[in-house]
């Protein structure tokens, strides 16, 4: 009987379907398990093989403990939001959101191929209102909410209005971001509309001015990763920095948890330093510096107090609100020309940009420790977002300050015993003080340690400053110019303030417009909605959300999809808790990840949901990288040349579509009629070949080496490709996808089909298992269990194919041990191993065969083999039981037939038996 995989997965897949084998429920009767995907954006370039790696790794986890008894939840969907369908909207005039469905039909369809065991009953778009409601209910519950810094949670705005009431901000506890100190008298002879004013600095969604990635080609702002080298990514548009009113979220007051909380979950080292780095710590003082001849002053952040004495000049980021105040008449042009080309640049390109640029101001400030005049410069590698965008520069002991006090001759002070300034600057942070003494404050002689504790200390008491923790990471930017995104639920009072709309009014679903357009007077293209406007006739929010509003939440939506009361029901939340699997890829450490632990613990701070963290072990997987093929043109013709043999000519190497390419050698036909323009192409070939050239690159549509999922399933199928996707590698490694290896993990299959069928009958039986093939089968168990709790798959599959060997030429025909077998297979290739599980006799479904559990007695070896070395070199072996003694080792040895050839009569001078290893014999 020959192995239809096309017919076996197809009856399987709709078996599945048909039966819902995969549908979730909660049961208090089984332990729970929650494995998640991060899902993935419908493009319409569908899926190529690189997607589903992570989706393999998960779904093998998700079966396995689903063997193991546990009540696993594995939902899938998309996200659904984004640039890429607006944009093709604008070019098309088509609804995103027919391209958006056509695009999701496309996926499930190729995701169905592949057999994975999603609960599509649970599936959401971000897109669905039904979904999205949910989204607008917690913004307008961050918007009526405030962070107590005491309390280290969100709060309801009221209370804060209570505190203001009775006391002013003074000692309010509230993270803000404003220093504005104000009395219980002022707040209440405030009018209404400072009052909202004020409160927007306070709650946690707020609308404020921020430096935004501004495209005036798309009319948009764009996240960071939209931007390269001052470009939009998509289009290729100009984007500068612009000040600009934006819905912003308050994530910069959960920084220290989510520094603290990265200590409860099992992530890889890497990916918690990941987020430490942007999370950026700082332990530090904010002192103020008067400006020369004048009233004002500047606050400054600083995490080396100690280094006052060695400032020699000041540098503020070119967004800062201070650059208008210190920029004088004579310096106005220069400074105006650097702001322009500043703003071609994103914050991340600044950071990684080491060239030394920046503007005197024409004002100094005065040093509040030494009393000395320094220069105030503007450069872009101050960032406006951590501490005050105003640093005070010391030159000696920092990189980037010693560099731009080199470009711009500033004098270099070092602090510390030692310092050789010469070349560079002094980094270590320890060392004995020097030059740092006067009659306000003496350090010279100090450790720096003891030196920075003195320092702080005198500026709190000095009244200069105070201690202060800063954090690098940012408020998120939470709104865009766009069409395709979740409406904002606000409206604008007729004070042009903004107020929630009613919770029984969500959702506020998107309206028809007839472009995807901004307008012509540059709002954003919700403005060319008709009757734009809330019950109440007053005007709604024209921006949309940002595409992680949507993904910041999904997980917890998938525990109770349905629910029209709630985000999730508290029940169903402690039933389901948290992920415990979370399966995607190390680009979202920064993003996704950080904007859904601040969602997660806000919803906690009110008991929304039982966790403070949501996803418990979360696993990167690497990316499969595209083997290229090239053809190789001579140039100035339309002839091409075998890879051996082109350094005879002078030719030109092209991509060629790797689908028409098979072990490296080309399909000429298939070539001609790929284009025009090879119709008539001539070979020079290699033994009747033509042999292309191969290197490893990005899998892109460019290079022609995409490979599409469908071809695979249809040529090997989907057992084939999820087993072979495994074996490529660690699943977290990136590796490149070869074609040409496929067959190997092709032909596993194939052999295992053929140990089940002689012809079209069985011919396993039910006779007792030798203990060569159980040692050999559970040897398989022992192996595969420790791979998947470790996501070794790559190894279990090689052990799948060692264990067939083995079994094979035992001839062995047992089902007692091709039921263990097809049991451990199952989660890797679910569909041979479902019609194998009912051609042993089983009912229901492999999906709920028991785990096999190792029985060690199995493995205990009863014998023991010896290499006899006789005249230096291995002669024969012998076999003896386990436990015997050195003595009776050496008599089974020289007792052997073979033992007199080599001794040729003599007698051994010596017989050295090392144990369960060899027997020495010289003579």
């Amino acid at each position: 009987m020959d192995y239809k995989f096309n017919e076996i997965e197809k009856k399987w897949q709709q078996y599945w379907r048909e039966n819902k084998v995969y549908r979730a429920e909660v049961d208090q009767s089984k332990p729970k398990f929650y494995v998640l995907d991060m899902f993935p954006y419908p493009s319409g370039a569908g899926l190529h093989v690189g997607h589903p790696l992570g989706y393999i790794a998960s779904d093998i986890y998700t079966r396995y403990k689903r063997q193991q008894g546990f009540n696993v939840l594995h939902p899938m969907g998309y996200d659904a939001y984004g640039l890429p369908a607006e944009q093709y909207a604008i070019k098309t005039g088509q609804h995103p959101e027919v391209t958006t469905t056509q695009n999701i039909a496309r996926y499930r369809e190729q995701l169905d191929k592949i057999g994975f065991c999603f609960d599509w009953d649970r599936e959401v778009r971000t897109c669905d209102p039904g979904y999205y409601k949910w989204t607008q209910w917690a913004f307008l519950k961050m918007f009526g909410s405030y962070y107590n810094t005491e309390l280290q949670k969100a709060c309801p705005i009221e209370e804060l209005v209570a505190f203001f009431e009775k006391n002013g901000n003074e000692g309010c506890n509230a993270a803000t971001n404003i220093d504005d100190v104000f009395t219980a008298e002022q707040w209440n002879a405030m009018s209404k509309v400072e009052k909202n004013d004020m409160l927007m600095n306070y709650r946690i969604a707020y609308r404020g001015k921020t430096m935004v990635n501004w495209c005036a080609k798309l009319g948009t702002v764009l996240a960071n990763d939209e931007v390269s080298e001052g470009l939009s990514v998509r289009g290729g548009y100009p984007v500068e920095q612009k000040l600009m009113s934006q819905w912003c979220l308050r994530v910069s007051a959960y920084a220290g948890r989510l520094l603290r909380d990265l200590d409860t979950v099992d992530w890889t080292d890497s990916l918690k330093e990941t987020q430490r780095n942007w999370i950026g710590m700082s332990q530090g003082a904010e002192m103020y510096f008067k400006i020369a001849d004048s009233d004002e002053k500047m606050l400054i952040f600083t995490t080396r107090a100690d280094t006052i004495f060695g400032v020699t000049f000041m540098v503020l980021a070119p967004e800062s609100d201070y650059v208008n105040l210190v920029t004088t008449a004579e310096q106005k042009a220069q400074v105006e020309a650097y702001l322009a080309e500043v703003k071609k640049k994103t914050e991340r390109e600044r950071l990684i940009d080491k060239k030394v640029s920046g503007v005197f101001s024409g004002s100094y400030a005065v040093n509040p420790i030494t009393g000395k005049n320094i220069p105030i410069y503007i450069s872009d590698y101050v960032l406006a977002g951590y501490g005050t965008g105003a640093i005070m520069a010391v030159p000696a002991h920092d990189s980037r300050d010693y560099a731009f006090a080199r470009h711009f001759d500033l004098p270099i002070i070092p602090l510390i015993e030692g310092a050789d300034v010469s070349e560079e600057s002094f980094d270590a942070k320890d060392g004995i003080m020097m030059n740092s003494s006067n009659d306000m404050l003496q350090l010279d002689g100090l450790q720096v340690k003891e030196a920075i504790a003195k320092t702080k200390a005198f500026i709190e008491e000095a009244g200069i400053g105070r201690v202060k923790t800063n954090y690098r990471l940012r408020d998120a930017i939470f709104s865009r110019q766009r069409y395709w995104g979740e409406p904002f639920p606000i409206y604008y009072d007729e004070d042009n303030q903004p107020q929630a709309l009613p919770a029984d009014q969500l959702p506020l679903q998107l309206p028809e417009v007839d472009k995807f357009l901004p307008t012509e007077d540059g709002e954003p293209p919700l403005g060319r909605a008709k009757n734009w406007v809330a019950t109440n006739g007053q005007p709604l929010e024209l921006c949309t959300m940002p595409g992680f509003a949507g993904s910041s939440a999904y997980y917890l939506r998938y525990m109770d999809p349905h629910n029209d009361e709630a985000l999730v029901d508290k029940q169903v939340n402690e039933y389901w808790r948290q992920v415990d699997l979370y399966v995607g890829g190390s680009e979202h450490a920064t993003g996704h990840l950080i904007y859904s632990r601040v969602w997660n613990k806000f919803l906690y701070d009110y008991g929304y949901v039982c966790e403070a963290e949501p996803f418990k072990k979360l696993i990167n997987q690497g990316m499969i990288q595209g083997r290229s093929n090239f053809v190789y043109r001579i140039k100035g013709t339309n002839k091409y040349v075998s890879l051996n043999l082109k350094d005879e000519y002078d030719v030109q190497p092209i991509h060629v579509d790797v689908n028409i390419v098979k072990n490296d050698a080309l399909d000429l036909d298939k070539f001609r009629a790929w284009s025009p323009e090879y119709k008539d192409a001539e070979f020079v070939l290699e033994n009747g070949k033509y042999i292309c050239g191969w290197a490893i690159e990005k899998m892109s549509k460019s290079m022609y080496n995409v490979v599409n999922p469908d071809d695979i399933v249809d040529r090997y199928g989907a057992d084939t490709l999820r087993l072979y996707e495994m074996f490529l590698g660690p699943v977290e490694a990136s590796k490149p996808w070869d074609t040409n290896g496929i067959d190997g993990v092709n032909r596993f299959l194939k052999r295992l089909w053929a140990q089940f069928f002689g012809g079209e009958e069985l011919r396993l039986n039910d006779a007792p298992a030798s203990k060569e093939a159980l040692k050999s089968v559970h040897k398989l168990i022992k192996k595969v269990t420790a791979d998947v709790e470790a996501f070794s798959y790559n190894t279990s599959v090689a052990a799948f194919m060692i264990c067939l060997n083995e079994l094979t030429g035992m001839k062995c025909d047992s089902c007692e041990v091709y039921d263990l077998f097809v049991r451990l297979l199952a989660p890797f290739a679910p569909h041979i191993a479902e019609e194998l599980w009912h051609v042993l006799g089983h009912e229901g479904t492999v999906c709920d065969a028991q785990w096999p559990v190792c029985n060690e007695e199995y493995l205990k070896e009863s014998s023991v083999k010896y290499t006899v070395m006789i005249k230096g070199r291995p002669r024969y072996n012998i076999e003896v039981a386990v436990g015997t003694d050195a003595k009776e080792v050496e008599r089974i040895a020289l007792a052997e037939p073979a033992a007199q050839k080599w001794l040729e009569g003599g007698t051994p001078k010596k017989v050295i038996v090392v144990p369960n290893k060899l027997v020495n014999v010289v003579i």
